[in-house]
């Protein structure tokens, strides 16, 4: 417990430091997370094995997302879908080119890695760019972190039915509705803080949307990690297990948060 409560501690710091400095610093570190995010993903789908660490569809996709990455600092939004499209086309001709040495599904798993983590963490990158990003960044890990300790405690005073007893047994529909509603909640009250001048109401609907998704994350992880039989993805963060183990509900988060700021900005909502 106090491996986990020191680790987290630091992690928090760097997330604080990393996410007000922005820019380059917070690509790097993104771009860190995602490698030993992609990494682990690989692993356990197979695509990287004790036989073949390093296969070249593997190789690709992490090659690929250095220079995701590196267009997304000097571009910003400009061209990182169509960047991403070319990731998975080299990806999956890195497999053509190596045929039959390796399977389509270990392509595919690939391939999907880049996309499930390289490019999903990403959108913190392009809301931190954004010209409001100083703040709306946080709206990320508040519809996922926030939400996780507001479910907690809802569920341990609260909690009576099962939300999921196969994949996760400890979650409740108490504990999920009181996470949803604690992070709509803190959002609101830190944008009155803040920034008093601004509706909390649609800071309130983007963390608890983004809350509703990062169960769907957590639960997406978790199922993967049963399906292949392992306890943890890594190691890399003491007590709290690999990147995918900590970063999971925050994959999901970054895309949808970054879709709400972007409807409600354009709409002049905000």
């Amino acid at each position: 417990m106090k491996t986990r409560i020191i680790s987290g501690a630091v992690l928090a710091v760097i997330l604080v430091v990393v996410l007000l400095s922005g820019g380059p610093l917070l690509a790097a570190a993104l771009l860190f997370c995602s490698v030993i995010g992609m990494y682990e993903m690989m692993k356990a789908l197979g695509v990287i094995t004790e036989e073949k660490r390093f296969s070249p569809v593997a190789i690709t996709a992490f090659a690929g997302a250095v220079v995701y990455y590196a267009v997304l600092l000097f571009t910003g939004a400009s061209f990182f879908g169509e960047t991403a499209a070319v990731v998975v086309i080299a990806v999956m001709a890195s497999y053509v080119a190596v045929f039959p040495s390796y399977r389509c599904d270990q392509a595919i798993a690939a391939a999907f890695s880049f996309l499930y983590v390289g490019f999903m963490l990403s959108f913190i990158y392009l809301i931190r760019a954004d010209e409001h990003g100083a703040f709306l960044v946080w709206l990320v890990f508040g519809s996922s972190w926030a939400a996780d300790t507001a479910a907690y405690f809802t569920g341990v005073l609260l909690g009576r039915h099962k939300m999921t007893p196969v994949l996760s047994p400890k979650k409740t529909w108490e504990g999920a509705i009181g996470g949803v509603l604690g992070a709509g909640l803190i959002a609101a009250l830190l944008s009155l803080i803040v920034d008093h001048q601004r509706n909390p109401m649609f800071f309130f609907i983007i963390c608890a949307v983004g809350a509703v998704i990062s169960i769907f994350g957590d639960l997406a992880a978790s199922a993967i990690k049963r399906e292949k039989g392992i306890k943890d993805y890594g190691t890399l963060i003491p007590g709290h297990g690999g990147i995918m183990d900590r970063f999971d509900s925050v994959i999901f988060t970054a895309p949808c948060v970054y879709l709400l700021t972007q409807i409600f900005l354009h709409a002049g909502l905000f």
